[in-house]
């Protein structure tokens, strides 16, 4: 489970055996939500938060950091996902300090 972020005490990370479309998990304490990453012409058009399956959805003030931080950081989210995904390269957590 590589860990992209801390922040704000969400955990943003994708699962090993992750799949298409982009996306990344963000954990806080119990609660579970997942941002999807949406392209069109290879320009990213949306970010759309999911509930993830048997898992409790973020709280709203989590969410909305949550959906902030995937937003501002899409593009390096995207390198990250692949770096792991397809050249298999390690991923350094990187903490945020601080609202984005």
């Amino acid at each position: 489970m590589p860990k992209l972020y801390e922040y704000l005490g969400i955990i943003i990370f994708f699962y090993s055996n992750e799949h298409e479309p982009v996306h990344v998990h963000g954990r806080y304490g119990e609660f579970e939500s997942k941002a999807e990453i949406v392209f069109v012409n290879g320009l990213v058009k949306s970010i759309d938060i999911l509930d993830v399956e048997g898992k409790r959805p973020l709280p709203t003030s989590q969410k909305k950091d949550f959906k902030k931080l995937v937003t501002t950081l899409s593009d390096e989210i995207v390198q990250s996902w692949i770096s792991y995904f397809v050249y298999n390269k390690k991923i350094i957590t990187k903490k945020i300090a601080g609202k984005l």
